[in-house]
């Protein structure tokens, strides 16, 4: 087999190991994702920008615990990372949050992943929220919400959105056997009409929409947890418009899933998929018309712990890619955690940062960065907290409070921040990224969804190396192809579209 990622290899000197240190002091209070059975599952947390000063923000769930959010105080790239108590209304039940600009007003809005209705949160200025799903059209059932995902379909001003529902609460024979349908909104008027049912359902666990051929043709993955085997479940995959699973030449794939991630990792320009389950950690190569399990000893399986004598079968929750060290090499870091204390899966389930390699290998660098703690990891994000061009990490853990950690690697390489700009669609949600250094092309696609139970918006990051400049060009939602174009290294840069050209922003 060919090597996985020849094409994004960077002249760079050999990085220092990648080092992390503990920031969860600057959060005003420790969090915690807690509650009964419905909270088993969840605890996500989305990251953006809600006041406009290029600091990421935190919105945590709570389950039964009220969700907070956290505003980033972090002063500059040398001071701690810090953050304040944001003003929240009173949230209970919630299990995740994904950001997105519904009403194209230009400032984020949250969608609210609950056990109860679901919640569309209308952003305001200076971080305030206020409850807009009755002004949007949005009446949710009362239902388990465990994903979400959502697109901007052509000719629409306002997202579809995608809520995946876990088991049906209202069975009475439930849990086991009590897989709930999910529901898919459109867009009608100023709002939104009433759902359309995606089904069969078997206890959906991650969503994703994204355009996998780049075609034009945006289609919605779900990844499905253990339940589903007592029917003969599988991930599926769904076409949007109209609404129709995709069976006839989709295979069945079985997988114990909790989390979705999706990137190109070969330098072709289609994004590869990592699928996080309980026991193997499914990478899976694109091939263009569908998808190849990875090799073995690519090393992304990380099926049992790495660290202690527990050898059961690990729980992998939220997946996210990421150049660490900015050394051109997507890496890989994955959120653990028994669900409970299920006896067949291990219970000090350390996490995974799995670094890539010039072979295209990765290795595991958790302990070493000094991350690898096995409470019982939910939802996680990569993201530049304090704007010194690495990416940070936050975890969220069950019964446990976040961790916040800094990322302290020395002699990482230079790097790009591009976050493209839109009318109506404001964060160019279906837009494809590409930057070119060295001769070497990078892609990534904006999503909305995937990981597990929350996400991000805000700047696409990527690492380049030694290279000393970049050009980027964006492939609009709509297909028009911009021309190159340089950017500044080193820094994030928003673009917006000028004919075909781009015109760069602060």
């Amino acid at each position: 087999m060919k090597a996985l990622i020849p094409a994004l290899v960077f002249a760079i000197p050999a990085c220092a190991e990648p080092v992390f240190i503990n920031q969860a002091a600057g959060l005003p209070a420790p969090h915690v994702y807690d509650g009964g059975w419905e909270h088993f599952v969840g605890g996500g947390v989305a990251v953006f920008d809600c006041n406009g000063d290029a600091r990421p923000d935190l919105f945590a769930a709570g389950g039964e615990n009220p969700a907070r959010l956290f505003v980033n105080t972090t002063s500059d790239a040398l001071a701690p990372i810090t953050f304040a108590e944001g003003d929240l209304p009173e949230i209970r039940g919630t299990t995740g949050a994904y950001p997105l600009d519904i009403d194209g007003d230009g400032t984020l809005d949250l969608a609210l992943l609950r056990v109860g209705p679901d919640m569309l949160l209308r952003g305001g200025p200076d971080c305030t929220f206020a409850d807009a799903s009755a002004n949007w059209g949005f009446h949710p059932r009362d239902a388990w919400t465990t994903a979400f995902s959502a697109t901007w379909e052509q000719g629409q001003d306002r997202p579809t959105l995608a809520f995946g529902h876990y088991v049906d609460r209202s069975n009475p024979d439930g849990p086991f056997e009590a897989c709930d349908t999910s529901d898919l909104y459109r867009p009608h008027g100023e709002g939104y009409g009433p759902s359309e049912t995606i089904t069969p359902g078997y206890c959906a666990l991650s969503m994703l929409i994204t355009d996998w051929q780049r075609k034009g043709e945006p289609e919605l993955r779900i990844s499905n947890d253990r339940h589903y085997y007592v029917r003969g479940g599988y991930e599926q995959m769904f076409r949007l418009n109209p609404l129709a699973e995709r069976s006839e030449d989709w295979p069945h794939v079985s997988l114990w899933g909790m989390g979705i991630a999706s990137q190109d990792i070969t330098g072709d320009g289609l994004p590869e998929v990592m699928m996080t389950s309980m026991g193997d950690q499914l990478l899976q190569i694109n091939t263009g018309t569908g998808f190849i399990n990875a090799p073995y000893e690519i090393g992304t399986y990380a099926h049992v712990p790495f660290t202690g004598d527990d050898g059961r079968p690990s729980t992998g929750w939220h997946a996210e890619f990421g150049d660490i060290d900015n050394d051109g090499r997507v890496d890989l870091f994955i959120s653990k955690g028994n669900v409970d204390q299920m006896p067949s899966n291990a219970i000090h389930d350390p996490n995974n940062l799995l670094m890539q390699q010039s072979d295209g290998k990765f290795l595991e660098k958790a302990d070493t960065a000094g991350i690898a703690t096995t409470e019982r990891s939910r939802g996680a994000a990569l993201a530049d907290l304090d704007g010194d061009g690495r990416l940070d990490i936050v975890v969220m853990n069950r019964r446990a409070p976040m961790e916040i950690w800094r990322n302290a690697t020395k002699e990482t390489g230079h790097w790009a921040g591009i976050e493209p700009v839109s009318v109506g669609n404001t964060r160019a949600v279906g837009a494809w990224v590409e930057l070119r250094a060295g001769g070497r092309t990078q892609t990534r696609e904006i999503t909305v969804g995937g990981g597990h139970a929350g996400g991000q918006a805000g700047p696409l990051h990527f690492g380049f190396g030694t290279e000393t400049s970049a050009d980027v060009r964006v492939i609009w939602p709509d297909g028009t192809r911009s021309d190159w174009t340089p950017v500044p290294i080193d820094r994030v840069t928003r673009v917006l579209r000028d004919g075909h050209g781009l015109k760069l922003g602060h």
